[in-house]
């Protein structure tokens, strides 16, 4: 890469306004300014579900102050996000104008599972210190102001995450309104979120070995950094010690000592009395904390999509292995799964040329192959329904809330009678162009899903053809397809209507 390019990561967080100018060069990003500012809007929507007129105008002035600081700087692209105090405004869309207006900046709001994945990116830029830290088993506990999210690493690849509505920011406004004495703390804490903590154990660790604790929070991870040296983990036993001495302190000792200031102190406790029951209870015996923030990963969002580099990791696969657990724990069938993904990727990929759809979506249809019929735990003549509850209210870190109603969707018609535009933009979001992928994917999982409906994988291997109007399926099997064929013929005039194309079976 000839020249270098100046590139700013906005965060408008619950508690914090952030910006990180980059250079990014042939070697990758440089960081050469960060600029914080402390807003806590997450006090105002956690409480009232609305930010006050007061801090919308000092967020106005502060944005209007960043862009004069990237215009200093000649930055040429920035992307900046907002987080939990605006997922929960009853008002969002009215914020968002008002920012683009007064203060010049364009304000996107990131769903949880899309902040947490940029979080997870940012760790995940540690190179061989992340890989090293989840090889042996690990959980990264993100504590936002409005949530934490613990993601689980099984052997290398993530196996599971979920969202607590535990944050620093709601759980300091309960405090305040409780006023406990500080030798209470721990255990009014405790009581808060061990209920919590002990069901997610249960649904989600198993037998599996967690040797550490990755942890990604704005207020004890600079205390620990400064506990370490370099990347060093630190053991339970001398973070207990550091949370012993927290224990003794007044607010103003503790920012003193700890170089924070006053207002992060209570903050800091409740993070460091979060991580100190979770280590316990899930049995890990380190912690790491990473050099890394939401702006981090916003700059490596932005290279992967600008193709600037290497890629760190494949960070699709992470989201398959969470789609692949998930279906596990709803008994789905892995070798179904992998028959179902083999035929509906190869029905994709062979009409590449014509369907006008992409990686992204490729990457929907494979998980929708994956969840296909998760729903059938529930209730195996409603599948389609209890289906689409199951994703909808599922955290698949990685996708955004569009794309995951999307793929609930597209299992929910491979069952359920598919709705037309009318009749399925009058109860969500969905614009045309979204629309149209829905289709286009639930007519190639319903032809895939034909193609193995007795779910014996008769088919060994197949091939696609496109003459004229017709789309040759060229099939290598050994096995009479007698019932596959009823099914497909079913299910082919679908096929037609949305890709006009007449899908056709022929044995090799």
């Amino acid at each position: 890469m000839a020249e270098k390019k100046l590139f700013a990561a906005i965060d408008v967080g619950s508690f914090e306004i952030s910006m990180k100018i980059f250079e990014i060069g042939a070697k990758g990003p440089k960081q050469l300014d960060h600029v914080r500012h402390r807003l806590a809007l997450g006090s105002d929507s956690y409480n009232t579900r609305k930010i006050s007129y007061e801090h919308m105008e000092e967020l106005f002035r502060i944005l209007k102050e960043f862009g004069q600081i990237m215009k200093g700087y000649n930055v040429t692209e920035y992307r900046a996000y907002g987080t939990s105090a605006f997922r929960e405004a009853e008002n969002t869309s009215l914020l968002l104008d008002q920012i683009l207006n007064r203060s010049g900046i364009k304000l996107t709001v990131l769903s949880n599972s899309e902040q947490r994945f940029l979080d997870y990116k940012a760790i995940a830029s540690n190179g061989e210190r992340f890989q090293k830290g989840i090889n042996g088993g690990a959980a990264i506990v993100d504590i936002g102001g409005g949530s934490i999210q613990i993601s689980l690493f099984d052997k290398g690849q993530l196996a599971a995450t979920q969202s607590l509505k535990l944050g620093v920011l709601r759980i300091n406004e309960r405090l305040r309104k409780m006023q406990p004495k500080i030798t209470q703390l721990e255990e009014v804490l405790d009581e808060m979120i061990g209920s919590q903590l002990r069901v997610f154990k249960k649904m989600y660790m198993k037998d599996r070995t967690i040797e550490r604790i990755i942890l990604m929070d704005d207020y004890l991870s600079p205390v620990i950094m400064r506990q370490t040296k370099k990347d060093d983990d630190i053991s339970l036993e001398d973070f207990l010690a550091v949370c012993g001495k927290f224990r003794e302190m007044g607010k103003e000792e503790m920012a003193d000592l700890l170089e924070t200031p006053e207002e992060n102190v209570n903050l800091l406790r409740i993070s460091a009395a979060i991580i100190k029951r979770i280590m316990p209870e899930i049995n890990a015996k380190l912690l790491w904390v990473p050099r890394a923030a939401l702006c981090d990963g916003i700059v490596y969002e932005y290279l992967e999509e600008k193709k600037l580099g290497p890629a760190m990791r494949d960070f699709e696969q992470d989201i398959i292995s969470s789609a692949r657990a998930l279906s596990k724990r709803y008994m789905g069938s892995r070798k179904r799964g992998e028959a179902l993904e083999y035929l509906a990727i190869s029905i994709f990929d062979g009409m590449s040329g014509i369907h006008g759809m992409n990686e992204r979506h490729r990457l929907l249809l494979r998980l929708a192959t994956i969840l296909h019929d998760c729903g059938k735990f529930i209730n195996m003549t409603n599948v389609g329904d209890c289906s689409y509850g199951i994703i909808m209210n599922t955290e698949i870190i990685g996708l955004s809330h569009t794309e995951r109603e999307m793929l609930a969707y597209i299992v929910k018609f491979n069952h359920d009678d598919f709705e037309y535009y009318d009749e399925l933009s009058a109860h969500t979001r969905f614009d045309e162009n979204s629309y149209m992928i829905i289709a286009k994917l639930t007519a190639i999982l319903r032809i895939a899903n034909a193609l193995d409906k007795s779910q014996k994988q008769k088919v060994k291997e197949l091939k696609v053809s496109m003459h004229d109007d017709r789309l040759v399926l060229l099939l290598e099997t050994g096995d009479d397809l007698l019932f596959e064929q009823e099914r497909f013929s079913a299910r082919a005039d679908f096929f037609k209507e949305i890709f006009g194309l007449k899908p056709q079976i022929k044995r090799v």
